[in-house]
């Protein structure tokens, strides 16, 4: 068994494989994580050290309210037991998208996104911070009725390198990744809706890459839910110059790409963006005209 924190799972030119899995999950839990079994067997099967599941891969729901019965407390419970088992079987890094822990609130979840090394042991927690609300035709969403946000950024170093944590609606918010202070890799799992999908999705996670010269592993729920609900799907990984290595865009599946650390510390030099920041904006001058 390879040490977790030894670049062991790299290739003898430091690039690795990585692999985002979609999903189209239901309200079974049983059901969903016998699919995603099979969806980290065939990326481990394909060559990557880290994998990453989307976010509600253990139940999307008939109604929002049905996470808050299957939701577990954190350390225990079989969706944990699962990820961890997984993780440890495939000898991979396993990030499992986002699942429901109990919080303080009455009534209400936290997102959680936990991450396994190849051991099996939890490494990383982050809770969602920003919370979703849509309103437009007949879609209505506003997540802060059954989930508590979260309150802190996690960034774990790696075998990998510094991976960044966030969940969905987080992509939305490009100061939460500078706060990160120059992550490697970036890991988004979503369940975007078709609406916002469609408009926006690919965009964002683009941009993320580009301004933060990272890559971005991101799973998705994709396709049509027994709720009635429609999600983008689209899952990616993208480089840091913004290419697409490899994308899905509707169904159970995986996709698969290659990191190269050297690629990414030779665009890093060529353009040092990151080194270029105004890190405390507010220092600088602001005009203000009211057209008088």
């Amino acid at each position: 068994m390879t040490d977790s924190t030894a670049p062991a799972n790299k290739n003898d030119n430091g690039k690795f494989r990585v692999a985002a899995i979609q999903m189209a999950s239901g309200p079974n839990v049983a059901a969903n994580l016998s699919e995603a079994e099979r969806l980290i067997a065939l990326a481990a099967g394909q060559g990557a050290k880290l994998v990453a599941l989307p976010e509600y891969f253990a139940i999307m729901g008939m109604k929002d309210t049905d996470k808050l019965a299957v939701m577990e407390k954190d350390g225990k419970g079989p969706i944990q037991t699962f990820l961890a088992g997984q993780a440890r079987r495939h000898n991979i890094w396993l990030v499992g998208g986002s699942i429901p822990l109990a919080c303080d609130t009455p009534d209400k979840v936290r997102n959680s996104c936990l991450v396994y090394d190849n051991h099996g042991k939890r490494v990383a927690r982050y809770d969602k911070i920003h919370l979703f609300g849509f309103n437009l035709g007949t879609e209505h969403y506003q997540e802060e009725k059954t989930i508590e946000a979260g309150d802190r950024i996690v960034v774990i170093d790696s075998p990998f390198g510094r991976i960044g944590l966030s969940i969905c609606y987080d992509l939305r918010f490009p100061e939460l990744y500078r706060a990160m202070q120059g992550v490697d890799l970036i890991v988004i799992p979503s369940a975007f809706t078709a609406t916002t999908g469609k408009a926006h999705f690919e965009t964002l996670v683009r941009a993320r890459a580009i301004e933060n010269l990272a890559y971005v592993i991101a799973p998705a729920q994709g396709g049509y839910h027994l709720s009635g609900r429609e999600t983008h799907g689209d899952s990616m990984i993208v480089d840091p110059w913004g290419v697409v290595l490899d994308h899905l865009p509707r169904g159970s599946g995986i996709v698969v790409a290659t990191i190269n650390p050297t690629y990414q510390t030779h665009l890093r030099t060529s353009l040092p963006a990151l080194k270029h920041r105004t890190l405390d904006c507010s220092r600088l001058n602001f005009s203000h005209r009211d057209g008088s």
